[in-house]
């Protein structure tokens, strides 16, 4: 069983940077790939990135060039740093685990966090 908990979001103007951390505690969270979700109001939730055994990166074309995803795998923590804020970044944010290399769908992962808001202003 792993647990994660997000946190790092606000309000931040366009152009600005925010960095989202997901705190994990179980067994052997180094051994899960992880990725980060958003969903806006009235969209269904999209991948955003991933991160599989710690080097593989993948990262959907609204936001790549702009955000990065890393863990440190001693502190348990996976982070998203989200440079060049746009205003269509607005959503909450999902950090999400996942046993097997996943993909890019939400039914691959297998475990979740309660979201934390991102709202960019303009």
């Amino acid at each position: 069983q792993v647990q994660m908990v997000e946190s790092g979001g606000g309000l931040v103007q366009a152009g600005g940077s925010l960095r989202l951390s997901c705190a994990a505690s179980g067994r052997s969270f180094d051994t899960y790939c992880v990725g980060w979700f958003r969903q806006a109001p009235g969209k269904e939730r999209e991948f955003v990135a991933s991160l599989a055994w710690g080097y593989i990166t993948s990262y959907d074309d609204s936001v790549k060039g702009r955000f990065t995803i890393s863990r440190d795998v001693a502190q348990n923590t996976v982070f998203l740093q989200m440079d060049s804020l746009k205003l269509e970044d607005t959503a909450v944010y999902y950090c999400a685990a996942a046993l097997g290399r996943p993909g890019r769908s939400v039914d691959e992962y297998d475990y979740w966090g309660q979201g934390t808001q991102v709202t960019v202003s303009s």
